[in-house]
């Protein structure tokens, strides 16, 4: 008999889950490098309501610990199996995704456009390039919690183009930031929701190796929606809070079964058309009275 037909059978079915390679993503998830907003609040957390501290970019230790995840990343193979990386349009966030995920070095004189133009907003750091890299998309849905902290609140999209000018936005709706206000900021329930929508249109995409470059806060509250039909500690390690430019590799699964491609690696087999009963069920082909 096909399946699992002993006790200890079951037990083990119970413990894993099996599922079809192209009814999963392989998500590689990073919060953003230390920011000069995460410097000042350590100091005086009032200081996040400081207009200074507006879309804030990184610090020279944040651009270091983007060098050194760049160097896991390449050291690791990564950086070959990665399709496409999603980033919110913020200076931090776009800052640590082409410093991790873009090509080497740009050269003057090359036509294909720089992922980052050298000195960005005063950033004293070279250009990076977007060759033998993936494609960049910027993506609103992953943005941390909009409202009341500068820090938060994005440039026009048309201010960001010349100093990334490799980044799609053309998923940007709005080329001024219509979603931030002053005096209300977005409740953890709605990141949670928002977080939702944003894995949802993840399976409208083909890529099936994705990494997205966010905030701690999103992370944090898209990620507590799930786990929680596993081992009770696979919420905590899902879900713990992400430090300044860490990665976590997780794969996401269609249970649904509703949105997933076809697959592309499985073979149909029985090729040209034959008898091939498996052993198993051989008994219960043969005539009566003959054994194998």
């Amino acid at each position: 008999m096909l399946g699992v037909s002993s006790a200890a059978g079951m037990e083990a079915a119970a413990g894993y889950s099996l599922y079809p390679l192209h009814r999963c993503k392989t998500l590689h998830l990073v919060r953003h490098a230390q920011g000069i907003h995460n410097v000042a609040g350590e100091k005086d957390c009032s200081l996040y309501l400081s207009e200074e501290l507006f879309d804030a970019q990184l610090t020279p230790f944040g651009w270091w610990q983007v060098d050194n995840l760049r160097k896991h990343v390449q050291e690791s193979g990564l950086s070959k199996r990665i399709e496409l990386v999603i980033v919110l349009p913020l200076l931090r966030t776009m800052q640590t995704a082409v410093g991790v995920f873009g090509g080497e070095g740009y050269t003057d004189g090359i036509e294909t456009s720089p992922l980052m133009v050298a000195n960005a907003v005063n950033s004293n750091h070279s250009a990076i390039s977007s060759l033998n890299c993936p494609p960049f998309m910027a993506v609103e849905l992953c943005r941390e919690h909009v409202g009341v902290h500068p820090c938060d609140r994005r440039r026009s999209i048309s201010e960001y183009q010349p100093l990334f000018p490799a980044i799609d936005f053309s998923l940007i709706q709005s080329n001024e930031d219509i979603l931030w206000t002053t005096n209300v900021r977005e409740k953890n329930e709605e990141v949670a929701a928002r977080g939702l929508k944003f894995m949802n249109w993840l399976w409208t995409r083909k890529e099936k190796e994705i990494a997205i470059v966010s905030h701690g806060g999103f992370l944090y509250h898209t990620l507590s929606n799930f786990g929680n039909d596993c081992h009770p500690s696979m919420p905590s390690e899902i879900s713990t809070p992400f430090a300044n430019c860490q990665l976590r590799s997780m794969v996401f699964v269609d249970r649904s079964m509703m949105r997933s491609d076809s697959a592309k690696t499985n073979y149909p087999g029985k090729i040209p058309h034959g008898l091939d009963f498996p052993s198993d069920v051989a008994d219960r082909k043969l005539p009566d009275g003959v054994t194998k």
